[in-house]
């Protein structure tokens, strides 16, 4: 009996798909049910090693469509984020089967030494600036998620300022939404993003959800204070501010801007219905400016005035949230 195993390719419309084929010749000079019996089982065992053998490297492999969402210090990005997964009916999907996920740059602040911990717990350590991230693990990840792996997040635990062992396995999903304060900050993961959001809220806003959040950590209100004035607002000025110009889209006032948040989940809902060739094409990864027409025009017509070329920012409701 003679075996021979080739590998061919059946081309798709979308895709190339590995397809083994063998090739059995029974050859015996006085056939019989028992030569035929080993030639089928020999075909049964050189056919299981066939297809196991297909490399795992040739398989397709699902590319999400990634949107970073950056803003200041409590500007309501995690938020935004949550009523993105609401309005979109994932928020209650088993995280293996979502199609969409989110995940935050605050995974990836650095483990702390003894010193630097103490600074920290102290409100005297800087954790707005650009080197307080871990930016090559940040990268990696993204760069894993873009390929369509699954990957490990750490998780950071804010009260002891540490690293924790335990870790978030995130599965492949359509669309990734990665949020932080500097996600537009290192360029590198800056030109991953297919989409840019920003949340823009006002700053007295943001310090007076900052001291909440805060104290309920267990911070004293002078610490929280201090550490604002002395690292919080400098850095903002310094590193998040200047990135707004990246933005695709910038949503003033956060969550409540539900016609900029309602027309990017219609944009998200168009790509988990299967219209997502339209930024496979370029459509959409010219800097996103179809999307940003879009949301042009729609506040245009909200308005009743018409103003060709200009950018028009949505202004709903100014009740903080």
């Amino acid at each position: 009996m003679e075996i021979n195993k080739k590998k061919t390719r059946e081309r798709s419309l979308s895709r190339e798909q590995p397809i083994v084929v063998v090739t059995v010749s029974i050859v015996s000079s006085q056939p019989s049910c028992v030569s035929f019996l080993s030639a089928f089982a020999s075909f049964r065992i050189v056919m299981d090693v066939a297809v196991d053998s297909v490399d795992d490297a040739e398989r397709p492999r699902h590319h999400p469509f990634l949107i970073g969402v950056s803003g200041g210090t409590a500007s309501g990005k995690s938020t935004v984020c949550a009523k993105i997964m609401e309005l979109l009916g994932q928020n209650k999907v088993d995280h293996r089967q979502r199609k969409v996920a989110i995940i935050s740059q605050d995974s990836f602040y650095k483990v702390l030494t003894p010193e630097q911990k103490a600074k920290a717990l102290k409100g005297q350590y800087n954790f707005d600036h650009p080197e307080a991230f871990d930016n090559d693990l940040m990268c990696k990840t993204l760069k894993d998620i873009v390929e369509g792996k699954v990957v490990e997040v750490p998780t950071y635990d804010f009260v002891t300022h540490s690293r924790l062992k335990d870790k978030i396995t995130v599965y492949p999903a359509d669309v990734v939404l990665f949020e932080g304060i500097l996600v537009f900050y290192p360029q590198k993961v800056r030109d991953m993003f297919h989409m840019k959001l920003f949340v823009d809220t006002d700053s007295d806003v943001r310090l007076s959800r900052r001291v909440l959040r805060d104290m309920n950590r267990g911070r004293d209100l002078e610490q929280i204070l201090t550490q604002y004035t002395t690292f919080v607002k400098p850095a903002f000025e310094e590193f998040c501010l200047p990135t707004k110009k990246y933005a695709d889209v910038i949503i003033p006032r956060g969550v409540d801007n539900m016609v900029a948040i309602n027309l990017i989940v219609q944009h998200i809902q168009d790509i988990l219905n299967g219209d997502i060739c339209k930024w496979q094409r370029g459509a959409i990864n010219t800097n996103g400016q179809g999307f940003k027409r879009a949301i042009s025009e729609q506040g245009e017509l909200q308005s009743g005035v018409t103003n060709p070329g200009k950018r028009v920012l949505l202004e709903p409701s100014s009740r903080p949230h």
